[in-house]
This record gives C-alpha cells, structure tokens and sequence, in this order.
C-alpha cells in the first residue's frame, strides 16, 4: 500500500493533526520526516494511507490545519512531492 506523507511546522503540529484525523476515522501517524524533504525547520510529518488522502486533507481544513508539502510513496518506496487536490 502506497502512504502520503504530510509534512508539518512541529511536533506538536503533528500531534494535533493525528487527533484530527482520527476523530475522523483515518488512521495516520507521527513520523520523522526523510531528510531529502525537510527545507528547515521541524522534521516531522504524517503518514497516511493513499486512498485516505482527499478526506484527510478536508478533515484538516475543518479542524483548522493548514498541511505543509506533500510527498506520495512511489513504487520503489521513496517519495517525491505531490500536488494535493483539495
């Protein structure tokens, strides 16, 4: 299964947004993020799976979080930057 990675501002960023997700029922958690996406400042993100992600990121708008880039796992299981549709 392919995983989206959302970057966040912090860890406790994070924390929230994992909360959000959840009360939401999307399964998605805390993660140090891959050195080759982190441009300073924190380096944490959230996973969440790839057929979650439109929810996800309207579950973040509704709760008041803006979400930093976003990476999609690709086959070989690196990521690379994706443009997100909501």
């Amino acid at each position: 299964m392919l995983h989206y990675l959302i970057m966040c501002r912090s860890l406790t960023y994070a924390q929230r947004a994992v909360r959000a997700l959840a009360h939401v029922g999307i399964s998605a958690f805390v993660m140090k993020a891959p050195a080759y996406a982190v441009s300073g400042g924190c380096a944490y993100c959230v996973r969440i799976p790839e057929n979650r992600m439109t929810n996800a990121l309207g579950a973040l708008k509704s709760a008041g979080l803006q979400p930093g880039r976003v990476f999609i796992q690709t086959n070989d299981g690196l990521y690379r930057e994706a443009q997100p549709n909501a």
